[in-house]
């Protein structure tokens, strides 16, 4: 069957199979197999990660994709790029119940994103993109995040992201984005990042 290739605004209809796709998706990434490196185990936390996730980007953000969720993305509005909850106990619990005894890794990954992203909050912010891993190869992961740069255009804001995945930096030098920053996670065999904006 043919994928539906419009790009959409996606909404609380579309919650299950995002994060099922952004789960699949996220599978193998460097960062994430950093803090949890065993494959059963990730398996079983990413879908809890990404509802949380999914949930914070419909409150600060936007999720755009296919109709279908084949491809998905997520990012964070001008105002909002540094925004974090309040540690309260509830989002203590809820972080436990996420990452469990891998949280203080998830908490150093984070807190070294934090560092390293650039200034201010005049930005479009790609937290995420993935793709399903049946539909990948076929275009839907650049046609997605262009969706989110024409809205960062048509706003005159210039677009953030960062990678752990070399193989995504040529991807998104075509885009438009340029490697700003690489860094190191600061722990032993921590993550390699690529820091990357572009313009208006």
């Amino acid at each position: 069957m043919a994928i539906d290739q419009t790009i959409i605004r996606l909404g609380p209809q579309h919650r299950n199979d995002a994060i099922a796709t952004l789960a699949a998706a996220f599978q193998g990434d460097p960062a994430v197999s950093w803090i949890i490196p065993d494959a059963a185990e990730r398996a079983r936390r990413l879908p809890k990660m990404f509802a949380w996730l999914w949930d914070d980007h419909q409150r600060h953000g936007i999720a755009l994709g296919t109709p279908g969720c084949e491809a998905v993305t997520l990012w964070r509005l001008p105002g909002k790029v540094h925004h974090h909850d309040p540690l309260w106990p509830p989002e203590i619990l809820r972080l436990l119940r996420i990452f469990g005894r891998r949280i203080l890794r998830a908490s150093t990954v984070g807190d070294a994103i934090a560092a390293h992203l650039a200034k201010g909050e005049d930005w479009y912010y790609l937290r995420y993109a993935g793709v399903r891993p049946d539909c990948q190869g076929q275009g839907l992961g650049g046609l997605t995040i262009r969706a989110g740069i024409a809205e960062a255009t048509a706003a005159g804001k210039p677009a953030l992201l960062e990678t752990a995945t070399e193989s995504n930096v040529g991807i998104y030098l075509r885009l438009g984005f340029g490697v700003h920053e690489e860094w190191d996670v600061p722990a032993r065999d921590g993550p390699h990042f690529w820091s990357m904006s572009r313009p208006v």
